[in-house]
């Protein structure tokens, strides 16, 4: 699983140009040179010995570092959770993640799908079947360290032009994030959005299939990255050259269901031949299996991280992790994605009204208290999330 590009070597270039222009000059001036440094009162210093054993240029940018990376579901937020997060006039809803966070923050990349547009409190908030959330959701996933964010889902569209207008300037002011999918203008949607962490540089990229029936505004198609081939072919070469890793965000497939459908499929085969590195998957609220394309990690659906849903395989979600590590040898990068890992989560309703508590946990801190023959549910649903051609390991619960 590695992939091979090659890394820009100006700064070997240039330092042989002027290895050879010394040399030239040297040529010729040698005794000038010989003649000042003699007539000045300084003592010469013995020159080192040569150390035919000493690292070259190219032996000392010689290296290998690592990033790790976590993926999570679908931010789907229904009327009940932001009741439940309403306390005083303010809505707070950082005490539903207090279990999962110290998993979330030791992770470099961490990724998660804002399922419902964050037009916030000013619009009014809706629930099912046109959503608008609090922008309090967002600080919450902030606080847990989140800095890629997936925006283009088949509810971005749910208030309209305001709406996203309202989660762009929302977005907007987040540093350290890359939130994909959603852009104010042509300009910014085509602009590479670039980071680094480790010494490894990045992109997130955003699509979906899917608009729930309603209408791009006219003659701005920027506000949301439908799927389009050509389109992501150009976004992709785009930025390809430019950073170690790409990851491509697809809303995709069939609700309900774990296998993956043909155009989930269809679209990983694609993505994998344009060169992506990771396709993170969602839509279906249900898991779907990690599987890898030659070198390109593919998560068909990581399920819903957090929602008001009904049915237990509605509340079980995927976290997805894997380490990405990139050697430098000789001037060619290699990415390989290492060790990738599967993990549940399970969102807890405490109680059937408002104020009932709300909380998502790992299966490593469950019991039968909370959820009555979790360890069944963890061997049905890993048994789905590892179901691709290649091993995916998984973190064991006793």
């Amino acid at each position: 699983m590695a992939k091979k590009r090659k890394k820009s070597k100006l700064k070997v270039r240039l330092l042989a140009i002027i290895l050879i222009v010394i040399a030239s000059i040297s040529i010729g001036v040698g005794s000038v040179f010989t003649y000042v440094a003699l007539n000045r009162n300084e003592e010469i210093k013995e020159e080192k010995p040569i150390d035919n054993n000493a690292p070259t240029i190219e032996e000392k940018e010689n290296y290998e570092t690592t990033a790790t990376f976590v993926a999570v579901g679908d931010a789907l937020i229904h009327s009940a959770i932001y009741h439940d997060a309403l306390s005083n006039g303010v809505y707070d809803f950082n005490y539903i993640f207090t279990e999962v966070k110290p998993i979330i923050e030791k992770y470099d990349l961490k990724y998660y799908n804002q399922e419902t547009i964050l037009g916030g409190t000013s619009l009014g908030l809706s629930s099912y079947p046109l959503f608008n959330s609090p922008q309090e959701v967002g600080d919450a996933f902030m606080n847990m360290g989140f800095n890629l964010v997936s925006l283009a889902t088949n509810h971005t569209l749910d208030y309209g032009e305001k709406g996203m207008l309202n989660s762009l300037e929302y977005w907007g002011k987040q540093e350290g994030v890359i939130a994909a999918g959603s852009y104010e203008s042509e300009e910014s949607r085509v602009t590479p959005r670039i980071m680094e962490v480790n010494g490894i540089t990045y992109t997130l990229l955003s699509y979906s299939t899917l608009t729930n029936g309603l209408r791009i505004p006219y003659g701005k198609s920027y506000l949301f990255n439908l799927y389009d081939e050509e389109k992501v072919k150009e976004d992709i070469e785009r930025v390809r050259d430019k950073v170690d890793v790409v990851m491509v965000a697809m809303h995709w497939g069939a609700e309900y269901t774990h296998k993956p459908v043909t155009e989930e499929r269809e679209i990983a085969d694609y993505l994998a031949s344009l060169g992506v590195d990771i396709v993170i998957g969602t839509h279906p609220h249900v898991i779907q299996p990690i599987d890898f394309i030659d070198d390109t990690m593919v998560i068909y659906s990581l399920g819903n991280f957090v929602s008001g849903q009904v049915g237990i395989e509605r509340l079980i979600g995927l976290m997805a992790s894997v380490t990405i590590k990139k050697t430098v040898t000789d001037g060619v990068t290699t990415i390989t994605l290492e060790d990738p890992a599967a993990e549940l989560v399970y969102t807890r309703k405490a109680g059937a009204t408002y104020g009932s508590n709300y909380k998502l946990y790992p299966f490593s801190k469950l019991n039968d208290d909370i959820l009555p023959g979790y360890k069944e549910y963890y061997e049905q649903f890993m048994a789905i999330a590892t179901d691709g051609s290649r091993e995916i390991r998984e973190i064991g619960y006793e």
